[in-house]
């Protein structure tokens, strides 16, 4: 493949916004690509329209657009998949690396943000905020039991970028932290006080369950009926990861016979679900739109960092984040 110049390479931006720098990143852009095409849908872009706008893409900076091996094998010049977040499961790694693309993502930018949302969860579930707030709005006065964190031991799988935010924002809260990663950061660990352990030690020990790995085959419904009936009853559990690591019937079993006092899910299998979808209608679960990383902090991190990555392959240079 011939490379073009900077100035005259074709960029795809498909994420819906950049954040609180958005018209500072496209100015960037703009000034650095001969032409910049933006998905002014509002939602991911399907595969039918990917590959009618990729043909002619150099770079493209995505979103949450599920990027087919037939996506990537209609790109004719694409050299760059800079993803504007971490997770890279949307994306065929193995036809990117067979045509000759480079695929980046930006780990860390959003890690504040979710680990954030995922404490929200946490306290939302164990004081009942959302029946609370509801039912006052309705002219009632309830008297709601809640949970405390304090005394309580809560499970992290996972202890990565967000996983140790998490770890670190919970130290606070007097509750002892059990997490399990396949490749842990020790050191970080000792710091803060926290006992890395099995992963069944985990999952048979938490009062508080929150998942926090990556999607790969082997964390694909990592929670099933299996794994569910090694928990300790009543256990509460959050997920703002990737709804696949949960199967979705088995949850939905354990909330229905109590083994599952409750569940926080930012994210599920198909987004959006279904309105249908039992979960979203069950009294015990607390939903949200995917929304971990949507604070202007994580957008803009996200924002600067795949764009960094993008212009950093068109212009002949190692990108900062290299995922292929």
């Amino acid at each position: 493949m011939n490379r073009k110049r900077l100035q005259d390479c074709h960029v795809l931006v498909t994420p819906t916004s950049y954040g609180r720098d958005d018209e500072e990143l496209k100015r960037v852009l703009e000034a650095q690509v001969g032409k910049v095409t933006y998905n002014t849908t509002g939602r991911p872009l399907t595969d039918l329209e990917l590959i009618e706008l990729i043909e002619d893409v150099d770079g493209y900076i995505a979103g949450l657009d599920v990027i087919s091996r037939e996506v990537l094998q209609a790109a004719k010049n694409l050299q760059v998949v800079a993803r504007y977040g971490v997770g890279v499961d949307n994306v065929d790694l193995e036809a990117a690396q067979e045509c000759g693309i480079i695929v980046t993502n930006t780990p860390g930018a959003n890690a504040a943000s979710v680990a954030e949302l995922t404490v929200g969860l946490l306290l939302s579930m164990t004081r009942n905020l959302v029946p609370a707030v509801l039912s006052t709005r309705a002219g009632q006065w309830p008297r709601l039991r809640g949970q405390t964190l304090a005394g309580s031991t809560v499970g992290l799988i996972g202890f990565g970028n967000i996983g140790k935010q998490v770890a670190r924002k919970l130290a606070g809260f007097d509750c002892k932290v059990l997490v399990y990663d396949t490749h842990p950061d020790a050191e970080f660990a000792r710091e803060c006080g926290i006992k890395l352990t099995s992963f069944d030690d985990v999952i048979s020990n938490a009062d508080f369950l929150s998942l926090h790995c990556s999607l790969v085959p082997d964390t694909h419904h990592l929670i099933d009926a299996t794994c569910i009936a090694k928990m300790r009853d009543g256990v509460s559990l959050v997920n703002t990861a990737r709804g696949e690591l949960i199967d979705e019937a088995a949850l939905l079993e354990a909330l229905n016979s109590g083994k599952i006092r409750g569940a926080a899910l930012d994210v599920f299998s198909q987004q959006p679900p279904d309105p249908s979808h039992a979960l979203l209608q069950h009294p015990s679960v607390l939903v949200t739109p995917h929304m971990g990383s949507h604070t202007n902090g994580a957008t803009n991190n996200m924002g600067w960092g795949a764009l960094n990555n993008c212009l950093a392959v068109l212009g002949a240079e190692k990108p900062i984040n290299p995922v292929t």
